[in-house]
């Protein structure tokens, strides 16, 4: 069974300001120290279960030459263009229709976001074949859950119990999908161990995720039915500009992970990270004595657990702990470490200000 993977990269990367801009999100930059961008690195390690003529692509169409600069060897029909946003579930019944579409047999599709990074590549890929596996085996919606190593309240969670009817090592049912908690709420799940760190990373066959969306999003499913009919012609590009706004606008998690029933969760243990605000640079790159990370130009004197990102001037940093310093050309972020969530309200004053050039 052909195995192809669709990978999301139409976000924007806010809580990233101000190197991720609207021109320039973060999936497309380079966070480490090989200078690969993420979602280099996302394709990167497909190798070996998918080929890149099976990997799909999908953006925003101001994207379109950031992939091609990017990802030169992923064929150019396999890269779809979103005209606007519409959340994961119209995203995901788009890919699955062209992929039908294009190879008209039964076919694997993994979903994966653009923008994570993962410690242990090899375990990430036996994970992944698990889950192929699974979807493999039957009508199965398979996702992929983060084992929690503390109590986080910017994720979703998904309860699992112990599965009956696979038999399959590793495997467990999905109980429910919960949204984001309290800390409270977070801390119970963790002592509970029967709760998971929802990854946004989903693995089925295409036929089987087209008949959910058929069943729980209709008005998605005949959609993107008349979009993908247009595939591989040159109305394919008019047809989706004029129907994927049509779409309504909402999470594959809400529109049928939360309905659908054979429903399965492969705990990953993999040293993944959402790499979601400026704080996952020093998880991800190495940090000095001093647990700063730093990177351009850059002085620190008396300066603790800090990260500093300079740019073409000098930055000094004299005395201060807990910071996140990152300068560009036309904007400098000074942030509390315990306020990085709050980036993203940057952005919205911005907005408020009429200040497009720097978003």
């Amino acid at each position: 069974m052909r195995i192809t993977a669709v990978i999301m990269a139409g976000g924007k990367g806010e809580r990233f300001w101000p190197k991720s801009r609207t021109s320039l999100p973060k999936q497309f930059l380079s966070l480490t120290a090989d200078k690969e961008t993420m979602i280099q690195k996302t394709v990167a390690r497909l190798k070996g279960i998918s080929e890149p003529d099976d990997i799909f692509i999908v953006t925003n169409k101001m994207y379109a030459d950031l992939v091609s600069e990017q990802l030169p060897d992923i064929p150019k029909e396999n890269v779809l263009l979103e005209p606007c946003g519409r959340n994961t579930a119209p995203c995901i019944a788009l890919a699955a229709a062209v992929i039908e579409k294009k190879y008209g047999e039964e076919t694997i599709m993994l979903v994966l976001p653009s923008d994570h990074l993962i410690r242990y590549e090899e375990m990430y890929a036996d994970t992944l074949r698990q889950a192929i596996a699974v979807a493999q085996s039957g009508q199965r919606l398979v996702t992929i859950g983060i084992t929690p190593t503390y109590p986080e309240t910017g994720y979703g969670y998904i309860q699992f119990e112990r599965d009956t009817t696979l038999g399959m090592r590793g495997v467990y049912q999905v109980s429910r999908f919960v949204e984001k908690p309290d800390i409270d709420t977070a801390k119970s799940y963790l002592a509970s161990r029967k709760y998971l760190w929802n990854s946004g990373m989903f693995v089925w066959r295409t036929d089987t995720i087209l008949s959910n969306m058929k069943e729980f999003m209709p008005e998605v499913f005949a959609g993107v039915s008349e979009i993908a009919a247009a595939f591989g012609t040159d109305g394919f590009d008019k047809a989706l500009e004029e129907g994927y706004e049509k779409l309504p606008s909402e999470s594959v998690d809400f529109g049928i992970m939360e309905k659908a029933e054979e429903i399965y969760t492969i705990p990953g243990s993999f040293g993944w990270d959402d790499v979601g605000n400026w704080l996952a640079v020093e998880r991800i790159n190495s940090t000095n004595e001093l647990g700063n990370y730093v990177e351009g130009d850059v002085v620190t004197i008396g300066t603790e657990h800090s990260t500093i990102c300079g740019g073409k001037r000098l930055i000094a940093a004299v005395g201060v702990e807990n910071l996140i310093v990152v300068d560009t050309d036309d904007a400098i972020l000074i942030c509390a470490k315990d306020h990085t969530q709050d980036v993203k309200k940057v952005i919205e004053n911005l907005k408020i200000c009429n200040r497009a050039a720097l978003l």
